[in-house]
C-alpha cells in the first residue's frame, strides 16, 4: 500500500497533469472518490464510490436475504410438525431433532467464513454454497412427495404409528443437512458483504451502514413472515411437497437476485486464513513465554507501520489488554540473527497481534448471547408443541396451524425495526449525543433483559392450560386440545420479537464492526454460531430434563401427553437462567473497550 497523504496525492496529481489544462481538478476528484477502507471492484481495482456499493447494491443483497430466509423458515417453522405427523416421531425426539438441525445450520458458517476470508472472498462463496442449498431443497421436496420415501399414514385410533425406515430417514436427513451446509456459506457472508458496500472511513456512508443492519434484519423477517403464514398453511392444509417446493423456487430467485448485482459490488480481498494467523500469534507468544515485553510499545515489531500487515485491512491501534500476546511481537536477539523476513510462527507484527486480541476480547460478549438463542429456539419446538394442545379453531372449518403463531414474533419485528430506526434512535440521541442512540452493547443488553419475559409468559400460559386440563378431567387425553385459545401464546411470541430487535440486530452489527477487517466473515460467523449453540443448548436441556424428570410412573416435564407433563417448570427454569445470563453480560460489557483503527492510505492513480 502507498504511504501518501491526501494532500501529497493531490500535489502529485497537479504536477503530473499541469501540461493538460482542465484535467487536474477531475483527477483530484477521481482520487478522492476512491473508497478509503481498502475495498476493490469486480476487476480487482480500487473501488470508485460513485460507481460501486451503497444502497444500489445493498438492495440486491437485501432481496437475496429475504428469499433465502423464506426458504429456511419455510422448513424450520413447521419442521417439528412434519417430524411428529409425517415421520411419527415423539414430542421430545422431534424437538431435539429440530434443535440439532437448526443448530448445525448456524455452526456451518464457520466453514463458510474460513473459505471466504481465506480463498474465495464473500461474493464467490455465497454463489457456490447457494448451489448446495438448492440441491438440498430439491431433494427435500422429493423426500416429502414420493410415497416410497415416506412412512405409511398413521391408522385412526392407533397410538403407535409405523416409523420411517432407515432409508427414508437417510434421504430426508441428507436433504436437511445439505441445506444446513449451504446455509453455512451464505449466512456468514451475506450480511458482511452487504456492510462492505459502505465505506467505514466516509462519514455519510458509515451512518448508512448502521441503517443497513436494521433493514437487513427487516428483510430476514419479511421472508420469515411469508414462511410462517403462506408456507405453513400450504404445508398443513394442501401438501408438504408443495410447501417445500416453494422454498426451492425462492432460493433460485435469491441466487438470480444476487448475481444481478454483478459488477456494481464492492469486494474485500481474501486475506488468507484467519485461523492460521490466530494460531501463529498464539504459537509465537507461547514460544516466548519467558521473554519480557518491552515497557516502550514502540519497540514492538511493526509498531511504526502505518497500515496493517494484511493488505486491504485497517490497522488496529495497540492496546494494553492481554499483554501476554505482545510477546509474539517482541523482537529478541535470536529474531535479529535469524531469517529475514522472520517466520510468522516466531515473530508477528503488532497489527497481527492486535487482530487476535480483538477476537479474544469479544468472546465473553459472544458467550452471553448463546442463551438468548436458546430462548429464541423455543418458538420452533416447545412453543409449537404447546400450541397443538390448545384450541386452534378460528372459524368454521379453519384451524390456526401452531407454527403460524410465529407470525406474531415476525410482525413485532417488522413493526419494531422501523420504529427503532426512525423514532427510538432519535429520542435516545437527544440524551446520549450518539448518532446511533444506544451503543451496540447497550442495545444487545436491552434485548437480553427482555428475553426473560417470553419465558415467564410461556410458563404462566402453560400453568393455566394444565389447570384447565385438570379441571375438565382431560389429564389423560393425549388427542383433544384443551378449550383454551391458542392466542394466549401471542405475548410470548411478541416479547421474543421485541427482544430480538435489540439483541440480534445489535449482535450482527457488533461482530461485524468489532472484528478485524480481515476477519469480518469470521466475525459474522461467530454471531451466527450463537444461534447454533443456542439450539444445541436447547436440545441438551431437553435431553437432560427428560432424563432427570422421567422415572417410573412419572412421564417427565416434556411428556408425549403434555397434559401429564410440566412444561411450565421447564419454562420457569429457562427464565431463571436468562436472569443469570443478563447479570453475566453486564459484567462482561462493563469491561469491554471498542476497537480503534487507522485509515488506509488512498490508492495511487
Amino acid at each position: 500500500m502507498a504511504s501518501h497523504s491526501s494532500s501529497d496525492l493531490g500535489a502529485r496529481l497537479l504536477g503530473e497533469e499541469e501540461s493538460r489544462p482542465g484535467s487536474s481538478s477531475s483527477s483530484i476528484s477521481d482520487a478522492l472518490d476512491y473508497t478509503q477502507d481498502g475495498s476493490i471492484d469486480l476487476f480487482g481495482q480500487p473501488a470508485l464510490r460513485s460507481k460501486t456499493g451503497g444502497w444500489r447494491t445493498s438492495a440486491f443483497i437485501l432481496g437475496t436475504e429475504c428469499c433465502e430466509r423464506l426458504a429456511f423458515y419455510g422448513i424450520n417453522a413447521n419442521l417439528v410438525m412434519y417430524l411428529t405427523k409425517e415421520l411419527h416421531q415423539g414430542n421430545a425426539t422431534a424437538a431435539k431433532n429440530v434443535a440439532v438441525w437448526a443448530g448445525t445450520g448456524y455452526l456451518t458458517p464457520l466453514i463458510g467464513a474460513f473459505i471466504a476470508d481465506s480463498f474465495l472472498g464473500r461474493f464467490k462463496t455465497i454463489a457456490a454454497f447457494s448451489t448446495l442449498y438448492v440441491v438440498g431443497l430439491v431433494l427435500l421436496t422429493l423426500s416429502s412427495s414420493l410415497p416410497s420415501l415416506t412412512p405409511p399414514d398413521c391408522p385412526p385410533d392407533v397410538h403407535k404409528c409405523p416409523k420411517a425406515s432407515l432409508g427414508q430417514l437417510s434421504v430426508f436427513y441428507t436433504a436437511l443437512y445439505l441445506v444446513a451446509l449451504g446455509m453455512g456459506g451464505i449466512k456468514p457472508c451475506v450480511s458482511a458483504f452487504g456492510a462492505d458496500q459502505f465505506d467505514d472511513e466516509h462519514k455519510s456512508e458509515k451512518k448508512k451502514k448502521s441503517h443497513f443492519f436494521n433493514w437487513f434484519y427487516l428483510s430476514i423477517n419479511l421472508g420469515a413472515l411469508i414462511a410462517s403464514t403462506v408456507l405453513v398453511y400450504v404445508q398443513d392444509n394442501i401438501s408438504w411437497s408443495l410447501g417445500y417446493a416453494i422454498p426451492a423456487l425462492a432460493m433460485v430467485l435469491a441466487i438470480s437476485c444476487y448475481l444481478a448485482g454483478g459488477r456494481y459490488y464492492r469486494h474485500k480481498r481474501p486475506a488468507g486464513s484467519a485461523l492460521t494467523r490466530v494460531a501463529q500469534v498464539l504459537v509465537a507468544a507461547c514460544r516466548k513465554w519467558m521473554v519480557e515485553v518491552p515497557s516502550d510499545e514502540t519497540f514492538l515489531y511493526g509498531f511504526h507501520d502505518k497500515n496493517s500487515a494484511i493488505e486491504g485491512s485497517r490497522k488496529i491501534e495497540h492496546t494494553e489488554e492481554f499483554k501476554f500476546l505482545d510477546k509474539a511481537a517482541t523482537v529478541t536477539t535470536r529474531d535479529r540473527m535469524l531469517e529475514q523476513p522472520p517466520s510468522p510462527w516466531n515473530l508477528c507484527t503488532v497489527s497481527e497481534v492486535e487482530d487476535v486480541k480483538q477476537v479474544v476480547s469479544i468472546m465473553p460478549i459472544w458467550a452471553s448471547n448463546i442463551f438468548f438463542s436458546t430462548v429464541f429456539a423455543q418458538m420452533y419446538s416447545l412453543f409449537v408443541e404447546q400450541g397443538t394442545r390448545m384450541e386452534r379453531r378460528l372459524a368454521r372449518g379453519f384451524y390456526v396451524p401452531p407454527a403460524c403463531m410465529s407470525l406474531f414474533e415476525v410482525g413485532t419485528v417488522l413493526l419494531m425495526v422501523p420504529l427503532y430506526d426512525r423514532v427510538i434512535v432519535k429520542l435516545v440521541r437527544r440524551y446520549s449525543g450518539r448518532h446511533h442512540g444506544f451503543t451496540l452493547l447497550q442495545r444487545m443488553g436491552i434485548g437480553l433483559f427482555l428475553s426473560i419475559f417470553p419465558m415467564v409468559s410461556a410458563c404462566l400460559v402453560e400453568r393455566k392450560r394444565l389447570e384447565m386440563a385438570a379441571t375438565l378431567g382431560m389429564v389423560d387425553d393425549a388427542v383433544n386440545p384443551v378449550p383454551m385459545t391458542i392466542f394466549w401464546q401471542v405475548p410470548q411470541y411478541s416479547l421474543i420479537g421485541m427482544a430480538e430487535t435489540f439483541t440480534f440486530v445489535g449482535q450482527l452489527e457488533f461482530f461485524y464492526e468489532q472484528a478485524p477487517d480481515s476477519m469480518r466473515s469470521l466475525g459474522t460467523a461467530l454471531a451466527l454460531t450463537t444461534y447454533g449453540l443456542g439450539y444445541y443448548t436447547n436440545s441438551l436441556m431437553i435431553s437432560v430434563v427428560t432424563k432427570i424428570t422421567r422415572s417410573g410412573s412419572s412421564p417427565g416435564w416434556i411428556s408425549n401427553n403434555l397434559n401429564r407433563g410440566h412444561l411450565d417448570y421447564y419454562f420457569a427454569t429457562m427464565a431463571g437462567i436468562a436472569v443469570v445470563n443478563v447479570l453475566w453480560y453486564v459484567r462482561c460489557a462493563r469491561g469491554y473497550k471498542y476497537k480503534e483503527t487507522s485509515v488506509i492510505d488512498p490508492p495511487v492513480v
